[in-house]
């Protein structure tokens, strides 16, 4: 990993570096994407049979062979160890517990005139949610995705993941039918993502598709937006920690792990103002790299995008922690809440050297579907709110049209909207 010093000359210029690293980029595979999303709006199911014979290897008999029926779900559920389901259970009850505090209800007031005004709260009609089957199953991103919308009231979410040769994942079906998926589809890329935007015979159109994929995914996803809602376009996964020394070293070196073990592309910053804790964290990392089965893409990831930098003190790491705005923010200080109001930035932040962000990865409660590359500057984890429309009331009284009609008018004709002022005027001249 780099190591960088704030007071070191180049300091700014290697930070600034920093900043750019896990950009999205898809703009290389929008050509291909493009054409797989006009081949599934022209043909439907045909171009998801051909899709998936080309890209996942397995050539389903008909479109009908795509869905899973709810009989596999329940047989993936038994299948799956005793522990695994407990699991499973006890993290979506952890999930639909948090969650619970996010939803929100419709509100309207009465003015003294008589006028009505609020706002109504409505649920999605239906979601769909990718769900990757590449280098790695993720049960644990069909329960974040599927639980908010359930809590936020979606009729029907539907579910897609890709099958490549044709195997199914245990772990994720059972995960689909503890979330409460309605239906569930093997197919994946943007196929998938056309196939949810502008629907088939087969797969429902949805309102909005939500959840993580490779960078095909990320440029359909962009593409039908506008089409169908979508929650965010995700960058490679993403930890910074601030540390003053207290923990114990080895377990923020597996902490940075878990992040690099994503992908090769993944990203990993220990901010501290201890040199003599870097150093022993740069010494102890290598030894326990030793015993992880995905070495190669942890070595990877922190060569490339990973740094242990020397601040000046705790404040210091902390500004230059938030201006990196990470998807995750592990404080792993001995008073954590007295760095908090320092963090403007991040997509979820974790207090103190026992919460590590592979906990809440899985089931401290709250979504690990977060914003990536800085995003979290303007945007913010997924939520129930991401799964619920909000509709403006305005319900006029006789006497509220008759008070606000003139000021509109007068707005309106500043405007040279001449057909606005008259409808405002107008309901001045009816009793």
């Amino acid at each position: 990993m780099r190591r960088l010093d704030t007071q070191a000359a180049g300091f700014a210029a290697a930070f600034a570096e920093l900043q750019a690293t896990g950009a999205p980029d898809d703009a290389d595979v929008q050509g291909p994407v493009l054409d797989i999303l006009r081949a599934v709006r022209r043909d439907g199911d045909a171009a998801l049979l051909e899709c998936t014979q080309r890209f996942d290897g397995w050539a389903p008999a008909d479109a009908a062979e795509l869905e899973i029926p709810a009989a596999r779900l329940d047989a993936a559920l038994s299948a799956i160890t005793p522990a695994q389901r407990a699991a499973l259970e006890a993290a979506a009850a952890r999930l639909r517990a948090y969650h619970e505090h996010q939803r929100l209800e419709s509100w309207q007031y009465t003015e003294a005139d008589g006028s009505v005004l609020g706002q109504r709260v409505t649920p999605l009609d239906r979601v769909g949610v990718y769900v990757p089957g590449g280098k790695a199953a993720y049960p644990s991103s069909v329960l974040m995705n599927v639980v908010p919308a359930k809590v936020a009231g979606v009729a029907q979410v539907i579910m897609v993941s890709p099958t490549p040769g044709g195997h199914e994942n245990p772990l994720v079906l059972a995960a689909a039918r503890v979330a409460g998926v309605d239906r569930v589809f093997r197919i994946g890329g943007a196929q998938a993502v056309g196939a949810l935007a502008y629907g088939t015979a087969c797969v429902p159109a949805v309102d909005k598709i939500v959840g993580p994929g490779n960078r095909y995914v990320a440029a359909a996803k962009r593409l039908v937006f506008g089409t169908v809602g979508i929650d965010m376009i995700a960058g490679p996964s993403e930890v910074v920690i601030v540390a003053d020394g207290s923990a114990p070293v080895d377990w923020l070196a597996y902490d940075l792990f878990a992040q690099a073990e994503h992908d090769e592309q993944a990203r990993a910053i220990l901010l501290s103002p201890d040199g003599a804790y870097l150093d022993e964290l740069a010494r102890r990392m290598p030894q326990l790299l030793s015993g992880l089965e995905r070495r190669t893409i942890v070595e990877a990831a922190l060569q490339q995008h990973g740094a242990l930098i020397r601040t000046r003190d705790l404040a210091e790491a902390a500004g230059l922690a938030s201006a990196l705005a990470p998807e995750h923010l592990e404080l792993a200080v001995a008073q954590p809440d007295a760095l908090l109001p320092l963090i403007r930035h991040a997509g979820a932040i974790f207090l103190g050297a026992h919460s590590p962000e592979a906990i809440g990865d899985y089931c401290a409660g709250p979504n690990h579907v977060l914003p990536t590359a800085r995003t979290a500057r303007f945007s913010s984890p997924l939520g129930v709110y991401d799964f619920q429309t909000r509709s403006s009331l305005i319900g006029l009284s006789a006497a509220g049209a008759g008070a606000l009609a003139p000021l509109a008018a007068e707005l309106a004709r500043g405007e040279g909207l001449t057909a606005h002022a008259r409808s405002a005027e107008c309901r001045l001249e009816q009793p």
